[in-house]
This record gives structure tokens, C-alpha cells and sequence, in this order.
């Protein structure tokens, strides 16, 4: 007996088995058993279950990425009103209190991600762009690039903190995302002032060169 629709897709049914595979991959990690688990959970057909991953683990956590992003753009209806500063906060905090009950799906993630670099890459800079947008950026210029390259680094430097913080409520965490997000503001305001007076811009070498870090 399954939920599936008769004429559905494996992309449509790509985010609803990963989702269900989740607390299977706490303890069987991003393999065909939890695969399976999820697939017998989320009444998807087995069989066509065992060809929405054609690529293994990696296309696993990228899923997992592509779900965990939409799961938090949801979330951030109604931050307009918020400063930049506060949004982009509330974003990044909003996307690992999601992952709370999730957290050694999420080791197991970074894991996945460090053997794959190029897809690391890739993975942070969709989840920054998704925070940017968001937040209502809408920057076409150099500063779209800049701006997701910057958070992407933040993100992934705060998602590495999380795993290892045991403090109570993730408090110390919270204080480092602080910290790295005011690192933003002091970089844009003297990337704007030294712009305004020189033309110079940032190597966009440097700033992709952040991105060294497995992101989820």
C-alpha cells in the first residue's frame, strides 16, 4: 500500500522521501537502508524509491540541502520589517533550530559534503542565496555575488560551531553568529567607502576562497 499519485514524478517525489528519510539516517547514514526506511514511512513504492537517488549519498544531502532550504524560506514570511543585520540573523538561526532534532543527520551531512568539495560549494552558495533572497535582496551586480559569498562562509562557519556547541539552548552559538554577521557590516561599510573613493573592488578570488567549509 503507498501514497504515491499514479503519475508522479521523481522530482516531486525527491524532497517527500528525503524528508522521510531523516531519522533513519541518524543511524544508517545516506544509504539505500534509509532508502528504504523512508520509502516504506512515507508509503513511496520501493522500487521506484530505489531510482530517485541515482547518484548515491551525494545526491542525497543535496536533496537534503534543496529541503532544508525551502524549509526555512517558509519560515520567513513577515521579516520586511526587520533590519538587514536582524534578517539575515534570523535566517541563519531559523535554519539550524530547524535542524535541532537533526543534528547527526546533519554530522552525517558535512561528512558526505567534505568528500565532495565541488558539491560543498555549490550547497552553500544555493543556501545563501535562498537566505539573501529571502531577505529581499535583489542585487544583480558584483554585490550578488559578494554578498552570498561572504554568507556563505558565515553560514558554514556557524553550522560547523553548532554541531560541536553543547552550551545551554545553543547560547554560544548564537553569540558567534552575532559576531560573524557584524564582520559583514564592518566589510560592507569599507568595501562602500573604499569603492565610493577608489573604484577598487574585493578579488572575487578572496571571497570565493571562503567558501572552504562542507555547508548543509
Amino acid at each position: 500500500m503507498t501514497d504515491q499519485a499514479p503519475d508522479e514524478t521523481l522530482d516531486e517525489i525527491r524532497p517527500r522521501l528525503v524528508a522521510a528519510m531523516i531519522p533513519h539516517v541518524a543511524f544508517d547514514g545516506w544509504t539505500a537502508a534509509s532508502v528504504a526506511a523512508g520509502a516504506a514511512s512515507a508509503g513511496i513504492d520501493p522500487d521506484i524509491a530505489r531510482l530517485v537517488f541515482p547518484r548515491g549519498a551525494a545526491q542525497m544531502v543535496d536533496a537534503y540541502t534543496a529541503f532544508a532550504n525551502t524549509r526555512m524560506t517558509a519560515a520567513l514570511t513577515g521579516i520586511g520589517k526587520m533590519k538587514v543585520r536582524e534578517r539575515i540573523t534570523f535566517a541563519v538561526r531559523t535554519r539550524l533550530e530547524q535542524a535541532e532534532n537533526e543534528r547527526e543527520t546533519v554530522r552525517r551531512t558535512v561528512a558526505i559534503f567534505a568528500l565532495h568539495p565541488a558539491l560543498s560549494a555549490k550547497s552553500t552558495w544555493r543556501t545563501a542565496d535562498a537566505i539573501w533572497r529571502a531577505c529581499g535582496d535583489t542585487a544583480t551586480d558584483f554585490n550578488h555575488y559578494s554578498k552570498r559569498a561572504i554568507l556563505g562562509g558565515v553560514y558554514a562557519a556557524t553550522l560547523l560551531y553548532w554541531l560541536g556547541d553543547e552550551s545551554d539552548g545553543r547560547a554560544d552559538t548564537w553569540g558567534f553568529l552575532d559576531r560573524r554577521i557584524a564582520g559583514i557590516m564592518t566589510f560592507e561599510k569599507t568595501k562602500a567607502r573604499l569603492t565610493s573613493q577608489t573604484g577598487n573592488r574585493p578579488s572575487i578570488a578572496q571571497i570565493l576562497g571562503r567558501l572552504r567549509y562542507p555547508a548543509v
